[in-house]
């Protein structure tokens, strides 16, 4: 099982933005009703449960889009990266130094994002 997180309010989100001051986070934007997203979110999930918890890696959070359309289009405007989905941004002290969406989205970009700051 991945180890990540459900943001399903704009206080979860506004909460893990500030924390990326100290630590940096995935954040993954998730539509439960579309395919390329499943197989993006399979990507996901398996860069997450291959994380080490050392403190310089990343927490992880998801963001089901469609459930929760006001965390994701806060995220749009706070990181200024229009929505598409699935989505998903590496994000350092309050900005998104990375973002891939749709097929773009495999284990090896979000492993060189990570690597790459």
């Amino acid at each position: 099982m991945a180890q990540y997180r459900e943001l399903t309010s704009i206080e979860d989100w506004q909460r893990e933005l500030a924390a990326t001051d100290s630590k940096p986070l995935l954040v993954f934007k998730h539509s439960t009703v579309c395919p390329i997203s499943a197989a993006a979110k399979e990507e996901f999930e398996a860069y997450v449960n291959d994380l080490k918890g050392s403190a310089s890696e990343p927490e992880a959070v998801l963001v089901k889009v469609i459930e929760s359309r006001p965390v994701s289009n806060q995220i749009a405007d706070d990181l200024g990266v229009r929505h598409e989905s699935p989505q998903l941004f590496y994000v350092r002290n309050g900005a998104a130094s990375w973002h891939a969406s749709h097929n773009a989205i495999t284990y090896e970009s979000i492993d060189s994002a990570v690597k790459n700051g």
